[in-house]
């Protein structure tokens, strides 16, 4: 008798895999039984994380170079996807970074390629697996989001409040589409988190004045959001810190809650 072929596992697309959120959610699902693709800029960094996730795992993972901030971005990782015969079982809409200069100070084009990146990117993405999950009556969406989606605007990073805001609110607004449809959306909304992000774009002394006591690590803030997703549940705020601030900026009048952010804030602002 002919033995039955081996079930293939569940796929997990994530972006910004190279480093911090998107590599700790990599790690995470491949020992949860997913295989991985891999999306970021640097090739080599995902074809490093690859190769571990094989050897740990046993799992199939491969690298997908991308640039998020192109039109219609979404589509060559999707082609790259089906060019393996393989749909998406779960995204993790993960890459993103912040521009710390004044809107006036930075170029055009910089704000241009960060608006793709964080919000362009994300609905693309989720658009072209969302119709196979909802025909399969099954799927996972988990899109990152921050705290600074909760808070007034500040000086500096000008576009990543309403970014994050953006994200926040595509994600409530899809749960409540495809709840009954079988696909879960989780919206991660993290505070300070220990990765590469403030490296990228220059205020790691800034950040590392801040009170590791308010940092948690990418890894707790992955466990936390993909036991969220297993539950439903449609937004996590992982730590009892970030939990509590975000009952503050959402109870506490909006002038005073403008105020405090707006000062807290002008130290993780680069000067023009």
């Amino acid at each position: 008798m002919t033995p039955a072929p081996e079930k293939q596992r569940p796929l997990a697309l994530v972006t910004g895999a190279s480093s911090g959120i998107g590599e700790a959610f990599s790690r995470a699902l491949a020992a949860r039984g997913y295989d991985l693709a891999l999306v970021a800029r640097r090739l080599d960094r995902l074809e490093a994380l690859a190769e571990q996730l094989r050897t740990q795992h046993g799992c199939e993972a491969f690298a997908i170079q991308a640039d998020l901030s192109i039109v219609e971005a979404h589509v060559p990782v999707m082609e790259a996807v089906e060019a393996r015969g393989r749909t998406i079982d779960m995204l993790v809409n993960n890459a993103g970074y912040s521009i710390p200069k004044t809107f006036a100070a930075t170029t055009w084009a910089e704000q241009r390629d960060f608006t793709m990146t964080l919000v362009v990117a994300v609905a693309g993405l989720t658009h072209a697996v969302l119709a196979g999950m909802i025909a399969r009556r099954r799927g996972s969406i988990i899109n990152v989001s921050s705290m600074a989606a909760l808070s007034p605007g500040a000086a500096g990073h000008t576009l990543y409040p309403a970014a994050k805001s953006f994200v926040l609110k595509f994600s409530l607004s899809l749960d409540a589409e495809v709840r009954k449809k079988g696909v879960r959306v989780t919206c991660l909304v993290p505070g300070f988190v220990e990765s590469e992000f403030a490296i990228a774009n220059g205020t790691k002394e800034l950040m590392d004045e801040a009170g590791r006591k308010y940092r948690m690590t990418a890894e707790s803030v992955v466990e936390a959001t993909l036991k969220a997703n297993d539950k439903g549940r449609t937004v996590v705020i992982p730590g009892l810190i970030n939990q509590f601030a975000a009952g503050l900026m959402k109870y506490l009048p909006d002038s005073l809650v403008a105020a405090i952010i707006r000062g807290a804030a002008e130290k993780y602002r680069v000067e023009d």
